[in-house]
């Protein structure tokens, strides 16, 4: 796509498609940059059916940056709870400190300085100024790769990181500067909902710009090796009472894998005998009653929990800290869980 007409009527079609067919989506209704970097953090890794409500609840909470900056962690983790890759909550919370300490409140906007707050990497920094700002940025994505890469025809291998600049040059290229923003989103909608990974070639509003369509070779495209073989962790994980209507928790580490996340006791489950003695070892906590509730998979992005929940019951008081101890039904409701937790708790307090 070299030449100027045919850029002009590309950039016209696409853009004028997206303002017709786009989503109704919560965030499509503000400039504001920070509710649209709150909903492009969100976006990250998670269907968009998903994030809605968690948007809407989230912004509800904490409307402005002020707010924010402010809040516990254990009050942004609880709402974030469930949505996962919890890393992202922490950095958003963070970036967004920098933001008020350091800008007076005002987001950046240069890609040189938004790029430097926590959390902000090439893709959202390039979301928020063309979305909330009009800035002529690139915001490439796994959606606008795919698109791109049948667009133009592009080969290269898109699991490799240095490919990434090859997609973000071709967006400058085509970029519609009269309007960033739409087209943008429309790279990214076409993504979402025609471009993807069996293409609806028919009904693409672009579709005779498009290098791979007229060759016949949409569906060989994007190049993406293999990921690497995941990694299987089998795990124990129970949910202990003391027979009157409180319940055993411990707080995950401060960092690493769903940091202060609180979880029952969990053991990795080399031999299933073992684990009732494994759980006296750790938590001092001699189990009286023992029953399997049922197993599930938890699927992270490195790697896969294969869970077996149980429920059980104890008399021991148990190593009782700040980081394990007691807690009644209504408490355990507001601590911040991670998803296999929750699908566990669901299981225990509706019996």
């Amino acid at each position: 796509m070299q030449k100027n007409e045919q850029k002009k009527l590309f950039q016209e079609a696409l853009v004028s498609w997206y303002y017709r067919e786009k989503r109704d989506l919560p965030w499509r209704k503000t400039t504001d940059p920070y509710l649209i970097w709150v909903s492009e953090v969100m976006l990250q890794q998670t269907r968009v059916e998903t994030v809605i409500p968690y948007y809407e609840r989230f912004t509800a909470k904490f409307p402005t940056m002020q707010a924010l900056a402010n809040a516990k962690e254990e009050e942004l983790l609880k709402m974030w709870e469930g949505l996962g890759y919890y890393s992202r909550a922490r950095n958003l919370q963070q970036g967004v400190k920098e933001v008020v300490e350091s800008y007076g409140g005002s987001v950046p906007t240069t890609r040189k300085e938004i790029s430097s707050l926590r959390g902000v990497g090439p893709y959202t920094a390039g979301a928020i100024l063309s979305i909330a700002f009009g800035i002529p940025e690139h915001a490439v994505d796994g959606n606008v790769m795919r698109v791109l890469s049948r667009i133009l025809l592009i080969e290269e291998d898109i699991a490799l990181p240095r490919t990434r600049k090859t997609f973000e040059q071709a967006v400058m290229d085509l970029i519609y500067r009269e309007d960033p923003s739409a087209f943008n989103q429309a790279l990214m909608e076409l993504g979402a909902t025609i471009c993807i990974p069996r293409p609806k070639c028919l009904l693409c509003p672009v579709r005779e710009y498009c290098a791979a369509f007229e060759e016949g070779r949409q569906d060989e495209l994007p190049v993406k090796t293999k990921k690497t073989k995941m990694k299987i962790v089998p795990l124990a994980v129970f949910a202990i009472s003391d027979g009157n209507g409180k319940w055993f928790m411990q707080q995950r580490p401060e960092k690493g894998l769903l940091a202060n996340m609180w979880e029952f006791p969990t053991v990795e489950l080399l031999q299933e005998e073992n684990t009732a003695l494994a759980i006296k070892d750790q938590y001092g906590l001699q189990l009286d009653e023992v029953s399997a509730i049922f197993d599930f998979n938890h699927v992270f992005s490195h790697l896969t929990w294969e869970v077996k929940g149980y429920v059980a019951v104890t008399s021991d008081a148990g190593s009782i800290s700040e980081k394990a101890r007691w807690f009644t039904a209504e408490e355990i409701e507001a601590l911040p869980k991670p998803i296999p937790v929750i699908k566990l708790w669901d299981v225990v307090s509706q019996n």
